[in-house]
């Protein structure tokens, strides 16, 4: 077979192994920093890719996926027992801007943070984590390495001198404070107003449902690394991610939820809508909980998502196939309570994962409903790109497989500052300035702390 799987003894944990690899081309790290046992049993990383892509902008009627769909089928090989479900093939990002390429949407100005609409590359190998079996190994493809074999083997003993340096001698990085930024009256005054226009669509009968944003922005003079160290820690994720394909900027993610996976052609999708904040004390963070499985409104706004949802998936999935296995479950974060639902389905015969996200893309519990309405309201409140906010960071192994996320509570980060953007859904009976708290509530976990606050200590 073409893989090649090596076990290693190294003691390295998925954010110290990115520390030594941070300085190659491309570095992506899909990181469960919130291990569970259904969910988040493996972490990756690799970087270096073989061929990439990268497209500043998307065009309405364009096949963004034309050439990776291509090399997908080229490249395709069965899945192996015993392997984790991405080994080898395309990683990257899906900015919210692609959805330009399936939707004819109203261009919105771009700001100094909006990243490119789709930035992927091609990996011919990956270092997995088990966080199961508590096992750490290095898979190649034999079959992607197309430079000769004394290139490719002095690569791959650069990469693992590399690891292995990282095991002499491991920084113990501080544990950040968490901060909060307090909105300005004129933030608040924006977000309520547009809030409040949603809500006038919403009783013109042009929709149903419209998911707002805000974006809070400061100063920080560390790293892109930095960042998604301090992040992990103040909030970790079973979503957590960092993708840098270039110098001035990379994607930082703490997130919650999976947007698409599909193993064996079945695909899931786990929507987030309905969210309260965590309370200190056991019993009134318990009532918190309770009080999030008990709201008609949040029970409603997950409803109407889940709805959107089966609709997406059905055009690409096989008649009777589509399914809801879970409805407003609650799911417990480090900072927030939130309604999670799941929807499943089973690929048509002609369908791939690229149609899959043609179908689907950006995904419903950040737009709205009716969805291509609700992007429609969005670009005219919002009046700027959101970038890699609202987007997703996946793994498609040429087995066919597929793991992602949806890029909420995402950070992007460029030398000097960052962006957090923060929103939530506008429903029928949303109360504005409840809403705004939310956002306040969302980015909590999420501000970092300046890299002068800390020292690094050996």
């Amino acid at each position: 077979m073409s893989l090649e799987r090596v076990p290693l003894k190294l003691k390295l944990s998925p954010v110290e192994a990115l520390t030594q690899l941070s300085d190659e081309p491309w570095p992506v790290l899909l990181e469960s920093a919130r291990f569970e046992k259904t969910r988040g049993r493996y972490s990756y990383l690799t970087a270096d890719p073989v061929k990439t892509w990268k497209l500043d902008q998307a065009e309405f009627g364009s096949d963004p996926f034309a050439e990776i769909r291509l090399l997908s089928a080229q490249y395709s090989r069965p899945a192996e027992a015993g392997l984790p479900p991405f080994c080898s093939g395309f990683l990257g990002l899906l900015s919210y801007e692609l959805g330009h390429a399936f939707e004819k949407l109203p261009t919105v100005p771009r700001d100094e943070f909006t990243t490119p609409a789709m930035a992927v590359g091609l990996y011919d190998w990956s270092l997995c984590w088990d966080h199961l079996t508590n096992e750490t190994f290095l898979i190649r493809d034999h079959s992607l390495q197309s430079a000769s074999k004394s290139d490719t083997e002095s690569r791959w003993q650069r990469l693992l001198q590399k690891l292995k340096n990282g095991n002499a001698s491991i920084e113990q990085f501080p544990t950040p404070s968490p901060r909060t930024i307090e909105p300005t009256s004129a933030e608040r005054e924006r977000f309520l107003n547009s809030a409040q226009r949603v809500l006038e669509y919403i009783r013109a009968g042009d929709i149903y449902q419209a998911n707002l944003s805000r974006k809070i922005e400061y100063e920080f003079d560390g790293s892109a690394l930095d960042l998604y160290r301090q992040i992990r820690i103040l909030n970790p994720a079973p979503f957590a991610a960092y993708f840098q394909p270039v110098d001035d900027f990379a994607v930082v993610s703490a997130s919650p939820e999976q947007f698409l996976q599909v193993n064996n052609r079945q695909v899931c999708t786990r929507p987030i809508k309905g969210t309260r904040p965590r309370w200190a004390a056991g019993d009134l963070d318990l009532y918190q909980g309770l009080a999030l499985q008990a709201s008609e409104k949040d029970r409603a706004e997950n409803t109407m998502i889940v709805d959107l949802l089966r609709n997406d998936i059905s055009r690409v999935c096989k008649t009777g196939s589509v399914k809801v296995p879970r409805w407003c479950e609650l799911e417990t974060f480090a900072k927030v309570h939130h309604l999670v639902s799941e929807v499943t389905g089973e690929l048509q015969d002609d369908a791939d994962i690229w149609d899959l996200f043609a179908a689907t893309f950006p995904g419903g519990s950040i737009t709205g409903a009716p969805k291509i309405r609700a992007m429609q309201i969005i670009s005219e409140l919002e009046q700027s790109t959101r970038g890699a906010y609202c987007g997703s960071l996946f793994a498609a192994d040429l087995s066919g497989s597929l793991q992602s996320s949806l890029l909420i509570r995402t950070l992007t980060w460029k030398p000097g500052q960052v962006q957090v953007p923060v929103g939530g859904g506008i429903v029928a009976d949303s109360v504005p300035e409840i809403e705004f708290s939310e956002t306040v509530h969302k980015s909590a976990g999420l501000i970092a702390s300046p890299m002068n606050h800390l020292t690094t200590e050996a």
